[in-house]
């Protein structure tokens, strides 16, 4: 039967044990034995077994014959697969993988003999594909590489059957065209419980490789960049330069983001469903979930800050803080804590995306709390002897008129009163603080105060 020539690398060398193994993706729906569609893949169970006990035994008793007529070709027919599998490698098998391909071949073919000669003795072929697969896996050879490989071995094995049969015992040969269904289910077997093992131990791989970029990048953001080997294993395994671009953006663990966009622009938080931007516009996003908050290392590129800040706000339904740019990842540790900032700095509903370059005075007095409350007893005391509520009314004016650069009218139509109204709450805190807004260095300190006031609280003061 002709192997298949797919455009696909053989992943695993087709080594030894490969030898009786097929992919039954790439064979012949004909081929296939309806019985066997019941069968659990790699599921051990003698090789060639039928159900009609006479014409089957007679059947394996020739096969039998025939692969005890090549156990001395062996060597050969190794060297002959180990031949057929590099001819289709296209120069991409590495030093490693060609290194030990011709003691693989001999291997797996020998644990096929052994199958179809001493069924008895239980599926040590299974047993070598897994660990073949498995090994396959460490090396990182691609998985379509051994599969391919097992095809090589099918196909160079049933070839020698073939011929040795027909050289002597011709008047069997009808009998291999029964024989065959059963020797390429058994190749399916071993070809399915190397997948198996090769996945199992990818996964496996996989995970041990996420954990350390996660344990890397929370040293990154803890501040412990200073670390030169630090430094140069995460250069090395987050695959970014020492010095570039980057910025840290901070979400409340409480929000997170939402979902049905694009999955190629996102990615899954793991145990839940939400969704967080991927790669966008050249920006790499390396995402963390701590118990507090969803923090990503941002590898900028070219991009801007604003970019990043448009890249986020779509997706995001909690507030987020985007730390300024620093050039290199020793950084980050600083990054992380102006990214927080800038988020400590959001407060009521909504979803905002900011940056700490925005928000610099609200930041300057979250980072400094007992100054904070001290400045607001000083600056606003005086506003403590008034009722609650009509305190609450004089400062969300206060806040009106400085959001709207100073302009009464504007303040006016936000809170919907007269312009007037505005310029006589104005004149009231001016009588109780003893500053006078037009004054800058008075408008300052209100101006602070008023943010520590709402970031604190006045229990906080």
């Amino acid at each position: 039967m002709t192997a298949s020539r797919s455009g696909t690398t053989d992943r695993l060398d087709a080594g030894g044990r490969e030898g009786l193994r097929g992919d039954p993706a790439h064979r012949e729906p004909a081929r296939r034995d309806p019985a066997h569609r019941d069968r659990e893949p790699g599921r051990d169970r003698e090789p060639g077994r039928d159900r009609e006990p006479g014409r089957a035994d007679a059947d394996r008793a020739i096969l039998r014959k025939a692969v005890l007529r090549l156990t001395d070709r062996l060597p050969d027919l190794a060297d002959r697969l180990a031949a057929e599998i590099l001819s289709g490698d296209d120069g991409d098998r590495s030093e490693q993988l060609r290194g030990d391909l011709g003691e693989v071949c001999r291997a797996g073919l020998g644990y096929g003999f052994e199958a179809i000669l001493e069924p008895g003795r239980g599926r040590a072929d299974l047993d070598w594909a897994r660990r073949l697969g498995r090994r396959r896996a460490h090396q990182g050879q691609p998985l379509d590489q051994l599969l391919r490989s097992y095809r090589l071995a099918g196909r160079v094995f049933w070839e020698a059957v073939v011929e040795v049969v027909g050289r002597h015992d011709p008047g069997n040969v009808p009998a291999l065209v029964r024989q065959a269904t059963r020797t390429w289910d058994t190749i399916d077997e071993q070809s399915g419980a190397a997948a198996a093992a090769y996945h199992q131990t990818e996964l496996s791989l996989a995970r041990r490789s996420e954990e350390r970029v996660q344990a890397i990048v929370d040293a990154l953001l803890d501040g412990q960049g200073a670390d030169g080997g630090l430094l140069a294993t995460a250069a090395s395994v987050l695959g970014l330069p020492a010095a570039g671009r980057y910025a840290v953006v901070m979400l409340g663990a409480e929000g997170g983001f939402a979902g049905g966009f694009d999955g190629e622009l996102s990615a899954e938080f793991p145990g839940g469903r939400d969704r967080r931007p991927g790669d966008i516009g050249g920006m790499r996003f390396i995402w963390r979930l701590r118990a507090d908050a969803q923090v990503a290392l941002v590898a900028l590129g070219t991009a801007e800050l604003d970019d990043l800040v448009a890249a986020v706000r779509p997706y995001a339904r909690s507030h987020a803080g985007v730390s300024p740019v620093v050039h290199t990842l020793a950084e980050l540790g600083g990054a992380r804590w102006l990214a927080e900032l800038a988020l400590r700095t959001c407060r009521g509903p909504g979803s905002q995306v900011v940056r700490l370059d925005r928000r610099l005075p609200d930041a300057l007095v979250l980072s400094q709390p007992r100054l904070a409350g001290r400045l607001g007893d000083v600056a606003l005391g005086g506003l403590g002897g008034v009722d609650p509520a009509f305190r609450d009314v004089l400062l969300a004016t206060l806040a009106a008129w400085l959001d709207c650069d100073g302009s009464a009218a504007r303040a006016a139509d936000r809170l919907f009163c007269h312009r007037n109204t505005v310029l006589n709450r104005l004149r009231k805190i001016e009588q109780l603080t003893g500053r006078t807004l037009a004054h800058p260095r008075d408008l300052v300190e209100i101006a602070l105060a008023l943010s520590a006031v709402r970031l604190h609280g006045p229990a906080q003061r």
